[in-house]
């Protein structure tokens, strides 16, 4: 068998992580962005010449300047959504999106553009050879720039009752997944998530990234049995990264699939975690036997995205505040760093208060009651929530922000 390492020698993976970390250090803001405008140009050329569409998978800041950039590159392509897992704020943008595109784009001009007519006119020709032949036409014609809106396959409540929570980060949540469903097929990877020791195919490491960070081992790791043998605890509750799968996902595979079109993301490797090693192994653009995908800012760091936001005057949502240049010349957003779901917890140990759980309270309180109280039941028939999660991993919630836990509010004391 040959080891992980061979394998990314034998594909070239080490020569295109150090050729993307060159680009990613060295380029210049400008040179980034001619970079990002060939990435995105030949992505489209090489999908024609392969029979694909193109279109671009639309969620929070980053995805919404992928798709104004590629406007001004010229690529004309539509958007995807599962828009109502959104907050109100990327929800309006997405709406403002969708008026533009059908403003701009006229569906009757558009299939004339490709040689094809109307389904109504085609649907009056009486000649069955011209009906063939004006059916093929139309139906090979990419679709019409439009954003297309879709479903989650699953409620959110759903998702986490079956799944688990989706917390601390997709690369975490999925180790712990496996320790919390343990199977023969995967006790080697299990074992290296408890030691870091790797077997044949990891090159028998000994101390490997495999390896859960001891924080999260001493609080997850006893869901194995290995890891409960070290005196590691199991927590109260399940944890899963497949939210991702069944609520935006998947819907949006089936879009594709269903459209012949494939997927223009807004991933930056500067985000870490496993979008980095993928990207930085696979490069911007990539051409696999089951994924294709384009990713123009894969080079680019937070302060490239938020000054391209800046320079396309792209609708800020209002969960983000605005974006703002400090005194050092360091580029932020005044509110969320990043969006999404209101029920994702990834990445929420690493945010100051107030976190995104803190702004949903003041902006809807009523939804922040029922996403740290009431989403499902335990084993004792009792109601509970994000608070929960977020306890077990030290992540205050109950108390206000700057409010010691337990101390008393002027409204306490006004009851």
């Amino acid at each position: 068998m040959k080891t992980v390492q061979q394998i990314m020698q034998e594909t070239g993976a080490e020569a295109n992580i150090r050729n993307f970390r060159y680009m990613q250090k060295n380029y210049t803001y400008k040179q980034k962005i001619r970079h990002a405008e060939n990435v995105a140009r030949s992505y489209q050329d090489k999908c024609s010449e392969m029979g694909l569409n193109c279109h671009v998978s639309v969620g929070g800041l980053d995805s919404i300047t992928l798709h104004y950039f590629l406007e001004t590159c010229g690529v004309h392509v539509p958007c995807v959504s599962c828009s109502s897992l959104e907050q109100k704020g990327v929800q309006a943008v997405h709406k403002q999106i969708a008026t533009e595109m059908e403003n701009t784009y006229s569906a009757r001009e558009w299939l004339g553009a490709h040689m094809a007519l109307p389904q109504d006119e085609i649907d009056t020709i009486t000649d069955p050879d011209t009906r063939a032949q004006e059916q093929a036409l139309h139906d090979a014609c990419p679709p019409v720039p439009r954003m297309y809106f879709l479903k989650p396959l699953k409620p959110k409540t759903k998702v986490i009752e079956e799944l688990g929570w989706p917390v601390l980060s997709k690369e975490i949540a999925g180790k712990i997944s496996l320790l919390q469903n343990p199977t023969p097929k995967n006790a080697t990877v299990r074992h290296a998530i408890i030691t870091g020791e790797t077997g044949e195919y990891g090159g028998f490491q000994k101390n490997s990234r495999m390896k859960l960070s001891q924080r999260w081992l001493e609080k997850f790791g006893g869901a194995d049995a290995e890891g409960a043998a070290l005196g590691y605890e199991a927590a109260p509750f399940k944890v899963s990264e497949r939210c991702c799968y069944y609520l935006k996902e998947k819907p949006c595979d089936d879009w594709a699939k269903e459209h012949n079109s494939v997927p223009y993301l807004g991933l930056m490797a500067s985000e870490g975690g496993r979008r980095e090693k993928s990207l930085m192994m696979h490069g911007c653009n990539y051409y696999g036997k089951s994924t294709i995908r384009s990713a123009p800012f894969a080079i680019f760091s937070r302060q490239d995205i938020l000054q391209l936001a800046l320079d396309l005057n792209v609708p800020i949502p209002a969960e983000y505040g605005e974006i703002v240049r400090d005194k050092d010349g360091t580029l932020r957003t005044t509110l969320a760093q990043r969006t999404g779901c209101t029920m994702c917890g990834f990445g929420i140990q690493l945010e100051q208060r107030p976190n995104r759980f803190d702004r949903l309270r003041s902006a809807n309180p009523k939804e922040w009651e029922f996403w740290m109280r009431h989403v499902c039941r335990d084993e004792n028939g009792d109601w509970y929530g994000w608070g929960r999660v977020l306890d077990y991993i030290g992540v205050e919630w109950e108390n206000e922000p700057g409010q010691l836990p337990g101390q008393m509010s002027i409204e306490d004391y006004q009851t």
